[in-house]
């Protein structure tokens, strides 16, 4: 009788996901982006596309620069991507996550056009609101500790994150990982684009750089003192609102990880209004490029 209830206990608790969960059978890289502008270079250059749907999420499988590929989006903001990405590790095999996209440029000297794959990703948002003690202070719990300057109320701490067969740890920087970093190292010149249509063209050519930091957050940045404010405690190069969170969902599942963040928009550190909307086009078709180039030079671990 015993036995006959714990084998019905164990039917009644939600199964985890296995093999036979999976829409696939190949081994893929996950390539995604945040939104339909930021993928839709990458799809176009997809073969043998095949469609999936779980949740709402669209997948498509594939090939891309001669790898097996599926593709997603991951929607914006921290909470989209950290759901979409665990989705896509439930119900495929990844052998490795790779984020092409858009971002605000927090480094002065970078500009709009520029790609970066940075070797740490960190979250500002993660953070305790202080108490107000007035005349620009602000003060912590005592039992909070944190070793990030404050922006005002906000100070930024670690994160407690879980993964298998190791106690929760707090982490404030999550890395990429070292084999995607130095195969990204090696893409070199891929002709990245400085003209919108013609006529409208940036005054520089837009450049890969790789390593370096990068900040994630809920927050959509478009203030000057808040750029500076991160470009000088977490001496990042970018700031978006998803790879943080994705860094941190593959450290937990021990897959392979790297972004692409191509300059849009300065994070409100130009000289007029966010550029966003003029420059969205021409900083997603130069991540797309590298990405492109990078599944050509890295080989995944299986």
């Amino acid at each position: 009788m015993i036995r006959l209830l714990a084998i019905l206990l164990l039917l009644a608790l939600p199964a985890a996901a296995t093999a036979a969960d999976r829409l696939d059978p190949a081994p893929r890289i996950a390539v995604m982006s945040a939104f339909a502008p930021e993928w839709q270079v990458l799809k176009a250059a997809t073969s043998d596309r095949k469609s999936h749907s779980v949740n709402g999420i669209d997948f498509v499988t594939g090939r891309l620069a001669g790898r097996n590929v599926v593709l997603f989006l991951s929607g914006i903001s921290m909470v989209n991507a950290t759901m979409s990405t665990q989705v896509a590790l439930d119900r495929f095999d990844v052998t490795g996550i790779v984020f092409s996209g858009i971002a605000g440029g927090v480094d002065p000297a970078l500009h709009v056009g520029d790609v970066v794959a940075a070797s740490h990703w960190s979250q500002y948002l993660e953070a305790t609101f202080g108490r107000d003690l007035g005349n620009g202070h602000y003060e912590l719990p005592p039992w909070r500790q944190t070793t990030m300057p404050n922006y005002g109320m906000i100070f930024p701490a670690p994160v407690e994150v879980r993964r298998a067969g190791a106690a929760p740890d707090h982490k404030l920087w999550f890395d990429t990982d070292p084999g995607m970093l130095a195969a990204a190292g090696k893409i070199g010149d891929v002709g990245l684009r400085d003209c919108v249509k013609p006529g409208q063209c940036l005054d520089h050519k837009p450049r890969l750089l790789v390593g370096g930091n990068g900040v994630s957050g809920q927050a959509f940045v478009d203030n000057a003192a808040f750029r500076e404010y991160v470009f000088a405690t977490f001496k990042a190069q970018v700031l978006d609102m998803e790879s943080a969170a994705v860094a941190m969902v593959s450290y937990a599942n021990g897959v392979p990880f790297i972004a692409f963040r191509s300059l849009s928009d300065l994070a409100g550190g130009g000289p007029d209004a966010n550029e966003m909307g003029t420059f969205m086009g021409l900083a997603s078709e130069n991540s797309a490029r590298v990405v492109e180039r990078f599944l050509q030079a890295w080989t995944p671990p299986r």
